[in-house]
């Protein structure tokens, strides 16, 4: 009897307790909840129900000014008129070809990074240098280059003639060159970021692996090859992830620099969308763009993704 009754009274605190401790979890939740609700806020607000409008309004024929009482349901009329849309298809053949700028950058980012990083004094002056174009404005960056490769009175053409070249290529002017042209000032812009990732990168890799490989004789490129590459691999990935989705969502460079033209030979599908939706007021007609850039992009991170499992050394 007695030991029944200690029992109970032994029992009462422990349940105290974990009532004590359930209110303090309730409240440490809550407090979490309260710190993360803006992010969550503005995940939902700026990107899920932007990509939900977008979705249903991809079915619909809808001006945006006209105001949703003027939405007409189309089905998939606006995907099947994108398959023959030759200025849409333009768009995307051209962002293909831009991604022939990401794994650019990355070897070139790549050579500079270990260049530095070991053979190079004033090692902070050169990463300023590449720096500063990625930091500098667009508009301004684009402008530049806009007089650079002037058809006429720009510098590099003056040079060219000058060295003998009777019809040097017009450059921006001409369909067959303005989209390269757009490609290397992207590579330009760019190689300053990923330049500094990879030394960031470089820095965790143990300076033991390449003692080691100089006491076995192995020589500078076998190192580069099997030490550097390799640990780098994880950093690699993910400028190679973040730089081709990059390449689908660049606007202000196209838009700056050569507008889409000439002939749209420098169009993407960013730019298309854009004045799809705001200057020829096809809002519909422009989320079912965006729709197929948003499949694409996650199809292609897809297949990053469970490919980065035969190359990518954690």
């Amino acid at each position: 009897m007695a030991n029944h009754i200690q029992s109970q009274a032994g029992s009462i605190p422990r349940t105290k307790v974990k009532s004590k401790q359930s209110k303090q979890q309730i409240r440490e939740n809550l407090a979490g909840y309260l710190f993360v609700s803006p992010m969550i806020i503005g995940l939902f607000v700026f990107t899920l129900f932007p990509i939900i409008a977008s979705f249903l309004l991809s079915f619909t024929d809808w001006n945006f000014v006209a105001g949703f009482s003027k939405v007409k349901f189309l089905g998939l009329d606006n995907f099947i008129k994108l398959i023959h849309d030759s200025v849409f298809l333009l768009s995307l053949k051209n962002n293909m070809i831009l991604l022939v700028v990401v794994p650019l950058t990355l070897i070139i980012s790549l050579v500079l990074a270990v260049l530095i990083d070991k053979q190079v004094y004033f090692k902070g002056v050169f990463k300023v240098i590449y720096f500063i174009p990625y930091i500098s404005s667009v508009v301004a960056v684009a402008i530049v280059f806009q007089v650079l490769f002037h058809p006429t009175y720009g510098p590099i053409n003056q040079t060219l003639m000058d060295w003998g070249f009777a019809n040097p290529p017009k450059w921006l002017a001409d369909p067959d060159y303005a989209l390269y042209c757009v490609m290397g000032l992207m590579v330009w812009i760019n190689i300053g970021y990923n330049m500094i990732i990879f030394m960031a990168g470089l820095q965790s890799i143990p300076k033991d692996l390449y003692e080691a490989a100089d006491i076995d004789g192995a020589s500078k490129w076998r190192q580069f090859y099997g030490i550097t590459v390799p640990l780098l691999s994880p950093t690699t990935f993910f400028l190679l992830v973040s730089g081709i989705i990059g390449t689908f969502k660049v606007f202000d460079v196209i838009s700056v620099l050569t507008n889409g033209g000439p002939a749209n030979s420098t169009s993407v599908v960013v730019f298309r969308l854009y004045e799809t939706a705001f200057v020829n007021l096809q809002s519909g007609y422009a989320s079912a763009m965006a729709i197929v850039l948003v499949i694409l992009v996650l199809l292609i991170t897809l297949i990053q993704w469970f490919g980065q499992r035969k190359w990518v050394n954690y």
